[in-house]
């Protein structure tokens, strides 16, 4: 399979290393990304025809992935104003 765009280090450039801590530091955050990469990895097959799946479907899971993203991005400013 080729590299599934929207992947978080593309997505929050610089924040690797907080991501990685949050994820050892709060199950819930890691649960977060985790479900992340499952819907993004999904979509990406959706994306790809690997999967092929109606329009509806596709919006669906787009809509979860910005969901999920926005949610990591909340996280990640808190943390930030925390440090």
């Amino acid at each position: 399979m080729s590299h599934a765009p929207h992947e978080l280090p593309e997505e929050f450039p610089g924040q690797t290393g907080r991501i990685h801590a949050l994820k050892l530091a709060d199950g819930r955050f890691a649960s977060l990304v985790e479900r992340y990469h499952r819907v993004n990895r999904a979509l990406h097959r959706m994306e790809e025809r690997i999967e092929p799946v109606s329009e509806e479907t596709e919006r669906e899971f787009r809509r979860e992935r910005l969901r999920l993203k926005d949610e990591i991005a909340r996280a990640l400013e808190i943390a930030a104003v925390a440090a």
